[in-house]
């Protein structure tokens, strides 16, 4: 035994074991995070059944979303009157849905109060833009409060009234998102060029009468977009589902709310697998709507990979210069060694330390004198001097430039001293042999700490809600007009919408599958950038290979 202690065996078993253990755990975080939200896409069948609350008897109608075991006398105290022997018994969580008739969503019952549970072919799942899902039976189907046809003929109408409605809102969403937002932009730049002039002094009759002309012009554009927005609305108003709900009640929805209609219980395998497809690519590139628990994730994507890419883009350079003038050109000495220990304890700071001193020194401080110089006519509107992605991206790039540093120190240190020698004994500067050979083989060093970088800088939320994160950002960072890239503006953020919408939501049970989607797509967008990382540095690992053994 001792002789097998002092091999080292046991050692390297203990590191074998707690590799496979820590691969095992990663494994199943992502297989717990995908089963739960994944799943979520899926057309879920809706049950009919019968529950019997006291003396009276009343219909449920819904998806069966959880079931559990819990103690009757749990039960029994909550009211409940249950008759068994049996110390437990299951209940199942219920999505009911039809929130604005109800006033809940879900709903806990005791399994043996329930009937047998069915499955109705014609029942509806009515995903709307407002309020959530609504479940029913389809009845008729009106336009302009006249029934059109009523039946198992409503259905096939009720499709094609649908897919009308859904072109009639795309376009309602175009004029008001793109169309009038446009017209509202010029207008805007319009004061902004009034005001301006007025601070220079330029403000004379003429400019007045130019800027009037433009401004009547585009009120004229603002109110023709109007007067075709009034119309859509009213085409889109037209036409009515009624549905009978589970109490009994005939309810009727507007189809200009309805964002899908279907009838989960009646699909085959093939269409529940197309449904599922277009699900899943409607929450990669839809907006969010109902407070972010319902439609896409887009935006939280996008803002997301450009923060990242403005932060790589500024932490780099930074990193790599600070790392090259403390290893190369700094006398090596108690100075050094004090601000590499510095370096260090950076890299354990609090990181919504960080974010507040993003918010005091770039937002307040640096963005205000900007706007002071740069944006005096916007005054006191803020351009830069309130949160926004060029800061939340500055102060991603300060918290993880330790790692960077660090990094690349230890690369530079790697280079053997007689490759620097060599060079130079060719005649080469100590500036040349730095950029032509001493980087490049370092390079491999430098890209292991963007990595690390780009991992901890994606994940991160607290500093973010202080500098630029926000619930839902009206616009992108990108769009058509100059500068075309808009640095100043407020983003949304993967990590932040998972804390949004996991801890900040009104409907936490509808919301908590699209946390662990969202989660999941997170986890997959770093390893994707990290990746592409990953695959960049072995390139330049292969490519100076030879170097290292000179």
């Amino acid at each position: 035994m001792k002789d097998w202690l002092k091999s080292g065996s046991p050692w390297i078993w203990m590191t074998a074991g707690a590799v496979a253990l820590s691969v095992l755990s990663v494994v199943f975080v992502l297989w717990m995070t995908a089963a739960k939200g994944l799943t979520h896409f899926w057309p879920k069948a809706v049950l009919e059944t019968t529950y019997r609350d006291g003396d009276q008897t009343v219909r449920v109608i819904g998806e069966l979303r959880e079931r559990e075991e819990v103690a009757v006398r749990r039960l029994l105290e909550a009211g409940f009157k249950i008759e068994t022997t049996q110390p437990f018994v299951d209940r199942v969580l219920i999505k009911l849905g039809n929130r604005d008739l109800t006033g809940q969503d879900f709903r806990w019952f005791p399994l043996p109060l329930l009937g047998e549970l069915t499955y109705p072919p014609d029942i509806l799942t009515v995903e709307r833009h407002e309020w959530g899902n609504f479940y029913g039976h389809l009845k008729a189907v009106k336009e302009a409060d006249r029934i059109v046809v009523e039946g198992r003929e409503a259905w096939p109408e009720l499709k094609a009234r649908v897919e009308r409605a859904q072109k009639l809102f795309r376009e309602i969403l175009r004029i008001e998102k793109y169309d009038i937002g446009d017209v509202n932009y010029r207008i805007e730049q319009l004061r902004l060029r009034e005001r301006k002039a007025q601070l220079q002094g330029r403000l004379d009759e003429a400019y007045k009468a130019e800027l009037t002309k433009q401004r009547a012009a585009l009120d004229a554009e603002f109110a023709h977009l109007q007067e075709r927005l009034q119309k859509l609305r009213e085409e889109i108003g037209r036409d009515t589902l009624v549905a009978e709900v589970a109490d009994g009640r005939q309810a009727e929805i507007k189809l200009a709310l309805v964002a899908d209609v279907y009838q989960a219980n009646a699909m085959s395998l093939a269409q529940k697998i197309t449904h599922y497809i277009r699900k899943f690519w409607e929450f990669l590139t839809d907006d969010p709507r109902e407070a972010n628990t319902e439609g896409g994730i887009f935006p939280a994507i996008f803002g997301t990979v450009a923060m990242v890419l403005v932060m790589s883009i500024i932490v780099t350079p930074f990193g790599i210069m600070a790392a090259v003038y403390m290893r190369e050109y700094a006398k090596q000495g108690p100075l050094i060694r004090i601000i590499r220990i510095s370096v260090n304890n950076l890299a354990g700071v609090p990181s919504i330390v960080y974010g507040v001193f993003g918010l005091g020194f770039f937002v307040y401080l640096l963005g205000g004198s900007i706007d002071r110089l740069f944006y005096p006519e916007a005054l006191p509107a803020p351009t830069f001097g309130t949160p926004g992605l060029l800061w939340a991206s500055l102060t991603l790039a300060i918290l993880t430039l330790p790692v960077v540093i660090v990094a690349t120190e230890e690369g530079l240190a790697r280079v053997p001293r007689s490759v620097r020698e060599g060079s130079l004994a060719l005649g080469a500067t100590k500036a040349e042999t730095l950029i032509r050979t001493v980087l490049p083989m370092a390079s491999p060093a430098m890209m292991t700490g963007l990595i690390l970088a780009v991992a901890r800088a994606a994940g991160e939320v607290a500093p973010l809600m202080l500098v630029g994160v926000v619930k839902l950002a009206p616009s992108l960072p990108i769009d058509g007009y100059v500068p075309f890239i808009h640095l100043d503006r407020k983003f949304m953020h993967l990590g932040f919408h998972i804390y949004d919408v996991g801890f900040q939501s009104p409907n936490v049970e509808a919301a908590r599958p699209l946390v662990y989607a969202t989660a999941l797509l997170l986890v997959l967008l770093i390893m994707v950038l990290n990746l592409a990382a990953i695959k960049l540095r072995n390139h330049l690992r292969e490519k100076y290979r030879g170097l290292e053994n000179v």
